[in-house]
């Protein structure tokens, strides 16, 4: 194992702290004074245009930023992952979401582990084009027939949070009349909700679990199965028999799993069983097998365009110097805001109403991955590492949260997501909808950036103690990220670019951003809680004193 790098140890972060002494943010005389800024400091990378004008650096501490980049090793870390390395420690594992992209025949050939990681990568996608093209023409059908109409897709964390913000990004491709929807959560509620309006003969159950043993996503799979029998029965489609409720299974469950023999024991076919590899992180997973539902609902095409796209910013990110590196030089600027300025939240806003969950998948993506407190060696972190991520899509937030983002006390970075061409044009009279709705996007970088003084407040007629509550201190910083239109091929990109900031973060700070043992002890506790719902004496006399006191209360009021 190789130690991480110490970065507080380093010239490079030495150089960050003293510019963060002699730090004096004054945007509005740094454009004034520079008319190349804004190009200086706008990249393109694939599709995307990316402008980082309107963030507090100058040329002095971008500079010392990729020189902390190039001291704490971001660049060979980087090679060593998609090279197979296992670079998650504690897991021991390669982690290779990388290959899940790269094109039939790349060369040179990709064996990790002395497996062929090409090869069966692309064997599982040409299953999944293979099943999805059945699917969307019509020749798989239910067991009474019928053409699948609706994909639900019974997955939670990764296996969830990943297919629905990309169905929901790329709704307007979705051109087979296959509707994808998705259960998560083990509040009956979203079952019950979800299915409501369904016809179970038209309906298609995809279970995603890697080892089909997630506590969620089991309990909802047998719900799932026992809403398909009951209403099946209830139509008289089947009878009762096991042999007629195993074949209804066979017609309206495939999984997304490698566990074949618990895959079998549920019912499903396992020639309808599309694995992915222990070297894929949830979250990192959407361009794999767990992302069936997408190419059953979008199409195969729509599928490898996406793919396309996180290829793309790969091929960047391995072999574009660090200066120039797009998503390295934003997480270098995210170490900067979390470290040195002391933000603590960084926040998402993607004027694009299909973009609606692209906050929340970065939640996970981000959140999951650096919220840690050791080393990848095991030693503490010498840093604060990770932030909050959060966000809401265009004006929306801007008539919720915005006012603290522009007055508040607290220095939130924030990155603007827009797209010159909207999914659906529309016009108010003479006016383009979508023009108006961009001029938010360029007037608010601009606010946050400039904001406004008390002599241009007073200069419009205001006076007293008004004064103090329209001026904007400005300075705010934000990145702004344009793309042409928001297609399979740019998600893909916008994707993988902030998986690749969040691994230039994770790697200054030495962490281990694959592994997310932070998340098992809760499924371990809820085990040993279970039983004291279920009215186990002893389990309820082992809780502490609240469990055992909201243990109590539950069952006092449970009808």
């Amino acid at each position: 194992m190789t130690a991480p790098i110490d970065a507080t140890t380093t010239s490079a972060w030495a150089e960050l702290a003293q510019h963060k002494v002699e730090l004096k943010p004054d945007l509005r005389g740094w454009f004034a004074a520079d008319a190349q800024r804004a190009q200086r400091f706008s990249f393109d990378l694939a599709d995307l245009h990316v402008d980082l004008s309107k963030n507090l650096i100058d040329d002095d501490i971008l500079a010392a930023l990729v020189r902390l980049g190039e001291q704490t090793g971001v660049t060979e870390r980087f090679a060593r992952m998609l090279s197979g390395v296992h670079i998650n420690t504690t897991e021991d594992r390669a982690v290779l979401h990388t290959a899940l992209r790269r094109p039939a025949g790349i060369q040179p050939a990709l064996v990790v582990d002395g497996q062929d990681v090409d090869a069966e990568v692309h064997d599982v996608l040409a299953r999944m084009r293979a099943f999805a093209d059945r699917v969307r023409e019509g020749s798989w059908k239910g067991v009474t027939g019928k053409k699948v109409t609706h994909v639900v897709n019974i997955g939670i964390g990764g296996s969830d949070l990943g297919p629905v913000m990309v169905y929901e990004a790329l709704k307007p491709y979705a051109d087979a009349g296959i509707e994808a929807r998705f259960i998560s959560n083990i509040d009956p509620t979203d079952l019950a909700q979800t299915t409501a309006d369904l016809d179970p003969a038209t309906t298609l159950f995809i279970v995603a679990s890697k080892t089909f043993t997630t506590l969620e996503t089991l309990t909802n799979a047998r719900l799932a199965r026992d809403w398909l029998w009951q209403g099946l029965q209830k139509a008289g489609a089947i009878d009762g028999s096991d042999e007629a409720k195993k074949d209804a299974v066979a017609h309206h469950f495939v999984a997304v799993s490698t566990a074949l023999e618990k895959v079998a024991a549920f019912g499903i076919d396992t020639d309808n069983a599309f694995g992915f590899w222990d070297w894929v992180g949830g979250r990192y997973s959407v361009d794999s097998a767990i992302g069936l539902s997408l190419e059953l609902a979008l199409g195969p095409d729509a599928f490898e365009e996406l793919l396309a796209g996180y290829h793309a910013v790969d091929l960047h990110v391995a072999s574009t110097p660090l200066a120039q590196n797009v998503p390295m030089l934003m997480g270098l600027l995210n170490v900067w805001y979390n470290n040195f300025l002391g933000a603590q939240s960084h926040a998402v806003l993607p004027y694009a109403q299909l973009l609606h969950r692209f906050p929340a998948y970065l939640q996970q993506l981000t959140m999951e991955s650096n919220g840690k407190s050791v080393r990848w060696d095991g030693s503490p972190v010498t840093t604060d590492t990770g932030e909050v991520f959060w966000g809401e899509p265009g004006t929306n937030g801007q008539h919720a949260f915005y006012q603290l983002i522009h007055q508040g006390t607290r220095l939130i970075p924030a990155d603007f997501i827009g797209f010159a061409n909207p999914a659906y044009p529309l016009q108010d009279g003479d006016r383009d909808v979508h023009g108006l709705f961009l001029a938010n996007f360029l007037a608010q970088t601009k606010a946050l950036a400039f904001g406004k003084t008390a002599a241009e407040v007073e200069a419009e007629g205001t006076t007293g103690p008004l004064v103090a509550a329209r001026t904007f201190s400005g300075n705010r910083p934000t990145t702004s990220i344009f793309a042409p239109a928001l297609t399979p091929r740019v998600l893909g990109e916008l994707i993988a670019l902030y998986e690749h900031i969040t691994f230039t973060q994770g790697a200054v700070w030495g962490i281990n951003s694959f592994d997310q043992w932070g998340v098992e002890l809760g499924k371990q506790l809820a085990l040993q809680i279970a039983p004291a719902i279920e009215g186990d004496a002893d389990a309820l006399a082992a809780q502490d004193g609240s469990t055992r006191g909201l243990l109590e209360y539950y069952a006092t009021h449970r009808k």
